[in-house]
């Protein structure tokens, strides 16, 4: 079954059911990346990664290691060599990636709860795309230590479920006694991401869609333009290259690993090994500035809110070629917590409406997704 690479017996129990990103060291049991390469040489686990004593101490029960795109290092969630995970509203469209299986988990009822990680948008691409609720967390916030890294400056894990209050559950067994704030903030920030040339092509009908929901759940709106924003998408791409090449060296180095890697995987570590240290310095230099950008707008209002995704998931024969985190990855570069809820659009699929707050602000994001949520209805 594509949704995971390893399927776990629960056992009986109370416990919510949970789905784990076979990144995710679980023990005994291996962890393949989602990597044939990987698997090839992968010992069971000695331990859970720390990532999981909250689970464990609450009595989840670990119903399998979710399926996903190879190595992390990818968002369209097509794995060639485990099977693709079977997008929930429309089996011929991507499930968004990487953490595809732990989005399809969730969706399907498989899972309460699922774990994934997101280094530029792989909890929130999945989650968009399925039409579930994803959070990327603060940089630091839940350990990473056990997780299988891809760029160390960038990656974070965080919950993923079918609403809201599966979100919740999840931020509570990451992080015992997680409690949402008591109330949304009363203004959010529209945000219009904007280049040298201009705004950034978006869908209307996901535009539209952000815009209907905030309106319905009576928020104030402050519209904002953000300009370099090509700029932190260009330097989150050359950081997260280049360290995805230096955290995988010891495939790259082995002439049959090498080979054994799908060919969109190599192509990109190899492209991530060659970029120049020089443009990896200014990218890093970038950073610092960029943080200091995305705290500005948190002087506007206390939440931010965009699509998670420009365009509607592509058809699988159609899965490369597209900027899938074009949205999403200048908030890993930030290192602000943000997350995916699928609001309804005019037609057949939903929208990610994507809410952003300040470090350390998952208790306000999940607030707030919660009253958006009431106000448009649960994901269909």
């Amino acid at each position: 079954m594509a949704t995971f690479i390893t399927a776990l017996d629960p056992g009986p129990g109370p416990g919510p059911l949970l789905a784990v990103k076979d990144l995710i060291d679980v023990a005994g049991v291996a962890t393949t990346a989602g990597s044939r390469v990987v698997a090839r040489s992968a010992a069971p686990a000695g331990h859970d990664a720390p990532c999981l004593a909250g689970a464990r101490a609450a009595g989840a029960r670990l119903v399998g290691k979710a399926n996903l795109y190879e190595l992390a290092f990818g968002a369209s969630g097509v794995n060639e060599w485990y099977g693709t995970p079977v997008n929930p509203l429309d089996a011929g469209l991507v499930p968004g990636g990487s953490s595809s299986g732990s989005a399809v988990a969730v969706a399907e009822g498989a899972a309460d709860v699922a774990y994934g990680s997101d280094t530029g948008g792989s909890i929130r691409v999945p989650s968009a795309f399925c039409g579930t609720v994803g959070l990327k967390t603060t940089f630091g916030r839940v350990p990473v230590a056990g997780v299988w890294p891809l760029a160390p400056s960038l990656d974070t894990v965080g919950p993923m479920g079918r609403d809201v209050a599966a979100v919740v559950l999840g931020m509570a067994l990451l992080e015992p006694g997680f409690t949402p704030a008591p109330a949304p903030p009363p203004l959010v920030a529209r945000l219009r991401p904007a280049g040298p040339d201009g705004l950034l092509a978006v869908d209307p009908v996901i535009d539209a869609a952000v815009d209907r929901a905030l309106a319905a759940a009576g928020i104030e709106i402050a519209e904002v333009v953000v300009g370099d924003w090509e700029a932190a998408y260009g330097a989150t791409t050359v950081i997260l290259e280049s360290e995805a090449a230096a955290s995988n060296r010891a495939l790259l180095d082995d002439r049959t690993c090498r080979a054994g890697l799908g060919a969109t995987v190599r192509r990109r570590l190899e492209a991530g090994a060659a970029v120049e240290a020089d443009r990896v310095a200014a990218a890093r230099g970038f950073r610092g500035r960029w943080q200091e950008t995305v705290a500005g707008l948190f002087g506007r209002a206390p939440v931010l809110a965009l699509p998670t995704v420009p365009f509607f998931p592509p058809p699988l024969g159609e899965a490369d070629g597209h900027r899938y985190t074009t949205f999403t990855n200048p908030f890993n570069l930030a290192g602000v917590p943000a997350l995916s809820l699928p609001v309804p659009t005019t037609g057949p699929l939903p929208a990610g409406l994507q809410l952003v707050a300040p470090a350390g602000g998952e208790e306000l994001l999940l607030a707030t997704a919660a009253v958006i949520e009431a106000a448009v209805g649960p994901p269909r």
